[in-house]
């Protein structure tokens, strides 16, 4: 019996499980060659603002130039200074803006897409840091 005043959780949902289920994506192998060094995962709403398939090229009026790789490369480096900031500053939580051609529509110029970093601890407390969108938790 838990003293709680809540009790006893019914259901919890694990960061393993949110990763098996794709909720989640990791990116911790590509974040480490920018200098993380936690674990560090995505939304599946960030990996879909990130993903530039063919399909998402073709739907351009005109080349973009854009690839999965060379986006990722862009929020990974600039989540890594935000990062930075919000270590010096002590913060858990840090948003940061990279300009990107957006994936839907037929848009070719860069916008500005927000994204929060959050470091938190794991499913064993440990420290892990997930990217995510703004209104996402």
């Amino acid at each position: 019996m838990n003293d709680t005043f809540w009790g006893e959780p019914i259901s919890i949902y694990t960061r393993a499980q949110a990763l098996a289920d794709g909720v989640l994506v990791d990116l911790t192998a590509q974040a480490r060659t920018y200098g993380f060094k936690i674990p560090l995962a995505c939304t599946e709403a960030v990996w879909l603002s990130v993903q530039w398939t063919e399909a998402t090229e073709a739907r351009k009026p005109e080349a973009t130039g854009q690839s999965t790789d060379g986006r990722l490369h862009d929020v990974l480096s600039l989540a890594r200074m935000a990062a930075q900031g919000a270590a010096q500053a002590g913060a858990a939580v840090v948003e940061f803006e990279a300009l990107m051609v957006p994936v839907d529509g037929k848009a070719t110029a860069p916008r500005a897409q927000l994204f929060r970093l959050v470091v938190s601890g794991g499913d064993q407390g440990e420290p892990v840091l997930t990217l995510m969108l703004p209104g996402e938790d």
